[in-house]
């Protein structure tokens, strides 16, 4: 996974999946991890358990008020003094939203999404690459999601899709515009991952097994799969990925 000792690290959605994961093995790298949670502080201080006190802290913001999340990243600031590569990660999937749901019902899983899945992450997109021209250098890991490429498969979820392709683009153009300075910014897209929102999806679907048959390897992405692949990529030692969607899906999908 590489050496990230020095590196101060935030990862949104750190209370459980992929978050939770990325928390723990970025700190088993040596760095210094920013865990941050919406309503599950537990889960939180879970996921950084075998972190020693010294090299991590742990911050909640709501994702729905930007004004909380600008309070998360000035509030690492004060505490930290820098921040070396920030995670993407915390999202939200609204399983009510689709055409045949009420109107209201659609707008508020619109809403939600873009909040939550754009916005909130963009905000602190916003206040990283400042920071990062300051200091000579950063990165942007994005945990999008292959439905950003190829849609969603349950149209009850369009706005997930839709939000996770407006972050995916949001992201690139951080890439392709700071590249220069030193700046770098990828995008993981996981395909079908061990996690409560995945599993909550294959009940719409007909089941884990249903969905595990449509797979080309036959199996889901553990979350740690991705967890050691984000370790990679923050440590510097690709910067010529940067800007690159990395897709984790055991073949099932190919561009």
């Amino acid at each position: 996974m590489g050496d990230l000792s020095g590196k101060t690290i935030l990862v949104t959605g750190a209370s459980k999946g992929i978050g939770a994961e990325i928390a723990r093995i970025a700190g088993a790298a040596g760095a210094f991890v920013i865990a941050h949670y919406g309503g599950d502080r537990d889960g939180a201080e879970a996921a950084v358990e075998s972190i020693p006190e010294g090299r991590k802290l742990i911050l909640p913001a709501d994702f729905h008020d930007l004004d909380s999340v600008d309070s998360l990243w000035t509030r690492a600031i004060e505490h930290c003094g820098r921040i070396d590569a920030l995670i993407n990660n915390a999202a939200t999937m609204i399983w009510d939203g689709g055409f045949d749901q009420p109107l209201a019902d659609w707008d508020r899983a619109w809403n939600e999404s873009l909040q939550v899945n754009v916005l909130a992450p963009a905000r602190l997109m916003r206040r990283a690459v400042p920071h990062y021209l300051d200091q000579g250098g950063g990165s942007i890991v994005t945990i999008s999601s292959w439905a950003a490429q190829r849609g969603v498969t349950n149209p009850d979820t369009i706005a997930y899709g839709a939000s996770k392709s407006a972050i995916h683009a949001a992201t690139q153009t951080v890439a392709r515009a700071f590249a220069a300075q030193g700046i770098l910014a990828y995008v993981i897209a996981p395909g079908v991952v061990r996690t409560r929102l995945s599993e909550q999806f294959a009940k719409t679907q007909g089941g884990e097994q249903a969905i595990s048959k449509g797979l080309a390897s036959g199996r889901w992405v553990e979350p740690e799969e991705i967890a050691q692949l984000v370790a990679f990529l923050v440590t510097g030692a690709a910067p010529q990925l940067s800007g690159a969607t990395l897709d984790m899906n055991g073949a099932t999908y190919i561009r």
